[in-house]
């Protein structure tokens, strides 16, 4: 057996970001920019009203109040989309909607509410005068022109995993589409005659097959294509046959589940090695212990356990930062903080990832396992919001005692 931070860098080594595509913006979220964006524009376009209101001359209204209004001629009606043809003089008024540019002349903008006007529809009657109940500052309510963006400006490093708000800037920049990296392809593939896809009926010593769902999900998770080939027979010419057919379909990564022990059904590991080669397939870790990682007609492949907690652990701690590199994702750091245990734990000495439950309490993270830790057990990774990870070569975990924690989420 290697050890975890070792069969880590050998998995690494063969992996690098793949190429670029050019994807328009419904499709970009999630995806990794391959050039920055600098703004090409300034934002906003025009100075631009932020209210319903009148613009007016701020001179015009020093004196207003609500006993003593200013009264304005009201001298053009400016709805959102439309460029101004007046420039407001002395003692005039323009009504204005929110987000329409604000004419010249205007260095202000009174609300609705502190007028007698407070109809805000674009096509009511355009009162003749306005009534202003108090004064303005120079640009109130006034959104100024490139106050937010300059041209030349930085919006996006190159990098960026692309979230909603960054697709709304770029749209907002006019920016139809991007360059992104490739999402990498994964073909899953699950082994054993005991599976049955779910749904299907459940047959005297059968189990449905939990593990090709889950990784289909934990893939799409990292933003990557799945590639379903369903279940495969314990039999060789069926392994050959369908790491055969996972090939054609040109994924960048294969994933197989179960098949890879010393069990007399397990032909995985003879398969991938008459068509590449096998780099290691054990690992000094619990639970996970058979996992294979090897080449198969120049694509790597994975074959993780069949126990559905070994193969969860197995995806976190070597597939995910393989598919973070191709995408173009600079390893992610974990979701890791430092949590005491409750009660004390045994571990067998392999470096162990234990499903737990990290709560804060009293100010200080405190962790606490779920129930029977056997890798079998897919309910207790439901339970948890964790994984504790004991290192190598520890045994005895007295309560109190402080370990590195893996969020499941933030």
């Amino acid at each position: 057996m290697i050890s975890v931070q070792s069969a880590q860098q050998r998995i690494l080594s063969h992996f690098q970001p793949l190429e670029t595509s050019l994807v328009p913006l419904d499709g970009a979220l999630g995806r990794i920019l391959t050039q920055p964006v600098i703004s090409g524009i300034h934002f906003p376009l025009f100075d631009n009203s932020s209210v319903d209101g009148f613009a007016v001359r701020m001179e015009d209204v020093r004196t207003a109040t609500s006993a003593h209004p200013v009264t304005l001629d009201v001298v053009a009606d400016i709805p959102a989309g439309q460029m101004p043809e007046k420039v407001i003089s002395t003692g005039q008024a323009a009504r204005i909607m929110t987000g329409a540019p604000v004419p010249g002349g205007a260095d202000a903008v009174i609300m609705v509410e502190d007028t007698d006007c407070h109809d805000r529809k674009i096509d009511s009657h355009l009162p003749e005068k306005v009534h202003i109940y108090r004064p303005a500052n120079s640009g109130e309510n006034i959104r100024r022109s490139g106050t937010d963006i300059q041209p030349g400006q930085a919006i996006l490093p190159n990098g960026t995993l692309l979230r909603p708000q960054d697709i709304g800037i770029l749209a907002l920049l006019g920016i139809a589409s991007v360059p992104v990296r490739r999402k990498p392809r994964v073909a899953i593939i699950s082994s054993g005659d005991e599976l049955v896809s779910a749904g299907m009926p459940l047959l005297p010593g059968k189990i449905y097959d939990s593990n090709g769902p889950m990784l289909a999900a934990l893939i799409q998770k990292a933003e990557c294509e799945v590639i379903s080939l369903g279940v495969v027979p314990d039999r060789q010419e069926a392994v050959q046959e369908i790491f055969a057919r996972a090939a054609q379909t040109r994924p960048d990564v294969i994933i197989s589940s179960a098949g890879v022990g010393a069990g007399a059904f397990d032909y995985i590991k003879s398969v991938v090695e008459s068509s590449g080669s096998l780099n290691f397939w054990k690992v000094n870790m619990r639970p996970g212990k058979p996992l294979a990682f090897g080449i198969y007609r120049d694509i790597p492949f994975f074959g993780l356990p069949g126990n559905p907690v070994s193969s969860y652990v197995s995806f976190l701690v070597f597939v995910q930062p393989a598919l973070e590199r191709m995408s173009g994702i600079a390893l992610k750091t974990k979701i890791s903080i430092r949590a005491s245990l409750v009660e004390p734990i045994e571990s067998d000495g392999r470096e162990s990832y234990l499903r737990a439950i990290v709560q804060l309490r009293n100010g200080k993270y405190q962790a606490m396992l779920t129930g029977h830790q056997g890798s079998g057990n897919l309910f207790s990774t439901v339970q948890a919001n964790a994984l504790l990870v004991i290192p190598a070569g520890v045994t005895t975990c007295p309560a109190g005692a402080e370990f590195e924690a893996w969020l499941f989420e933030p």
